[in-house]
C-alpha cells in the first residue's frame, strides 16, 4: 500500500539532508519532486500543484526554527499538510437510528457487497451492534447468494425477497423485520453498474429519499485511481453521501485515491478495505495514513490490532509457562494463530517505521507460516510439548512428514530455542513482563 509513493516522497525529502538551511532553490527542488511522485501516484495535477504550494509557504514561514535539521522540518510540513488533505481526523458512523440504516452505493465491482459483510462484522464484533443485511441486489446474478453466504460465514442474517424485483420494498420490509426483531443496524447492499448510468443514479436515490438512512456510504476501488475520484463525484452531486470507503488498498494501488478523493467531494474517508478476510477493514485515521506514506509507519494501529486478539488470561498462563522454561510448540502455533488473525504479515509488518521501506520489493503472502504450521503439525502432541526430546531420528520424521527439508526442521527449532531463551529473559527475575510489553491499563 502506497509503496510506490512512499519511496518517491522519501527521495525528494533526502534532497535537504545535510543542508543548513532552507531556502527558496532547495525548497523549490525538493516540492517540484514530490510534486511529480503524487502525479506518479494519479493524484490529479491541480491538486499536486495545490499541496506542494501549501508545502512550500509552510516551509518558508518556518525558517526560524533552527532546532531541528531542514530534512527533519520538512516532513514534519509534509505530514501536516498530507494529513489535512485526507481529513485531518477520523471519521465516526452516525448510529443514532432505531435500528440505524446504512446505505451502500457503488460502481459494480467496487467490492460493495464484501464490504457491507466486513462492515457488518465490525460492528458486531467491535461495537457490541446486533446487525442485518438486506440484498438489494436484484440484477446481478447470484448476488444475494453471495450475501447470504458471506453474512453465514460471519452468523449475521440477511434479509432477502427473490421474488421481488423493488429494491425499494425490499428494503422497508428489511427495517420492519428489524424493529420487531430490535436490531439496532440495518445494512443495505445496492446494485450497481459497470459505469454511472441514469438508472442506477434513480434507484440509489429513490432508496435514500425513502429509507432516509442514518449513513450513505460510497464505496470505490481504490486500484482504479483517478477514474475513483471522477466516479465519487458524480455520485455525491446526486446523493450527497456521507462517506468514502476505499476497498482494495492492499493490491497495486498508486494511492491517488485516497489522496484526492476527500479534496474534490469534501467528504471523509470513513474505512479501507485491505484484504480478503472479514477481519481486513480499518477505520481511515488520515495521521496515521500520512505516517505510512511517508515511512513512518503505524505504531499505534499495530497495538491496537495487537491488544483486540489480547487474551490476558492467555498471557498469564503464558507468562507462568516462560518463567519456568515450559513455553513450548502448542504455545508458538496458538500465538501464530493470533497474529494471523491481526492482518497480512506485509501490511503489519509495514507498519513498523523503516521497515516499509526495506520490504518494497519482497513478497510476502498470507501463507508465510504454512512451512512451519506443516513442520509443526508434523510432531506428535508430545512432542510439541517437550521440544528438548527432538533428536535427530525425530527430526527426520519430522522432515518427511511436512514436506519440508531436514535443514528447515533444524531452523526452525533452533530458532524456536533462541526466541524462548530471549522471552524468558526479558521476563524479568520475578516473572513479570516489562512494562512495554503489558497491556496499558
Amino acid at each position: 500500500m502506497f509503496e510506490n509513493i512512499s519511496s518517491k516522497i522519501e527521495k525528494a525529502l533526502h534532497l535537504l539532508k545535510g543542508k543548513g538551511t532552507i531556502n527558496e532553490v532547495n525548497v523549490a527542488d525538493t516540492m517540484k519532486e514530490i510534486r511529480k511522485a503524487l502525479l506518479d501516484a494519479d493524484v490529479s495535477y491541480t491538486i499536486a500543484k495545490e499541496f506542494t504550494n501549501k508545502v512550500k509557504a509552510e516551509a518558508m514561514g518556518r525558517n526560524v526554527i533552527t532546532s531541528l535539521e531542514p530534512g527533519q522540518l520538512m516532513v514534519k510540513i509534509v505530514h501536516e499538510e498530507l494529513t489535512k488533505l485526507m481529513g485531518t481526523t477520523a471519521a465516526e458512523l452516525d448510529l443514532k437510528g432505531s435500528p440505524s440504516v446504512i446505505l451502500m452505493a457503488g460502481l459494480q465491482g467496487s467490492g460493495k457487497t464484501t464490504f457491507s459483510a466486513k462492515l457488518a462484522h465490525y460492528l458486531k464484533t467491535k461495537k457490541g451492534k446486533s446487525v442485518m443485511l438486506t440484498a438489494c441486489d436484484v440484477y446481478r446474478p447470484a448476488a444475494v447468494a453471495q450475501l447470504q453466504t458471506l453474512g453465514a460465514q460471519i452468523d449475521v442474517p440477511v434479509f432477502a425477497r427473490i421474488e421481488s424485483k423493488d429494491p425499494v420494498n425490499i428494503a422497508q420490509e428489511a427495517i420492519l423485520e428489524a424493529k420487531s426483531k430490535n436490531v439496532n443496524v440495518v445494512i443495505v447492499d445496492t446494485a450497481g453498474r459497470l459505469a454511472v448510468d441514469e438508472q442506477m443514479m434513480d434507484e440509489i436515490a429513490r432508496l435514500k429519499a425513502v429509507l432516509k438512512p442514518q449513513e450513505t456510504l460510497f464505496v470505490v476501488d481504490s486500484m482504479t485511481g483517478q477514474d475513483a475520484v471522477n466516479t465519487a463525484k458524480a455520485f455525491n452531486e446526486r446523493i450527497d453521501f456521507d462517506g468514502v470507503v476505499l476497498t482494495k488498498l492492499d493490491g497495486d494501488t498508486r494511492g491517488g485515491a485516497a489522496l484526492t478523493i476527500r479534496y474534490t467531494v469534501q467528504k471523509p474517508i470513513k474505512f479501507i478495505g485491505i484484504g480478503e478476510k472479514m477481519e481486513a477493514l480499518d477505520v481511515f485515521h488520515p495521521d496515521r495514513m500520512a505516517s505510512r506514506i511517508l515511512g513512518m509507519g503505524d505504531v499505534v494501529s499495530l497495538v491496537e490490532r495487537a491488544q483486540e486478539q489480547y487474551d490476558e488470561e492467555e498471557a498469564r498462563r503464558l507468562q507462568k509457562k516462560i518463567v519456568k522454561n515450559e513455553y513450548n510448540f502448542e504455545d508458538f502455533l496458538s500465538q501464530i494463530a493470533q497474529i494471523k488473525r491481526m492482518g497480512s504479515v506485509k501490511d503489519l509488518l509495514g507498519m513498523i517505521p523503516g521497515m516499509g521501506k526495506a520490504l518494497k520489493d519482497v513478497e510476502i503472502g498470507d501463507d508465510a507460516f504454512v512451512p512451519i504450521e506443516s513442520i509443526i503439525g508434523s510432531m506428535t502432541p508430545y512432542e510439541r510439548r517437550n521440544p528438548q526430546c527432538l533428536n535427530g531420528s525425530r527430526k527426520l520424521r519430522i522432515a518427511n512428514g511436512s514436506g519440508r527439508s531436514i535443514q528447515e526442521v533444524n531452523r526452525l527449532i533452533k530458532q524456536f530455542d533462541d526466541t524462548r531463551k530471549i522471552m524468558k529473559s526479558v521476563s524479568g527475575s520475578k516473572g513479570k513482563l516489562p512494562k512495554m510489553m503489558r497491556r496499558g491499563r
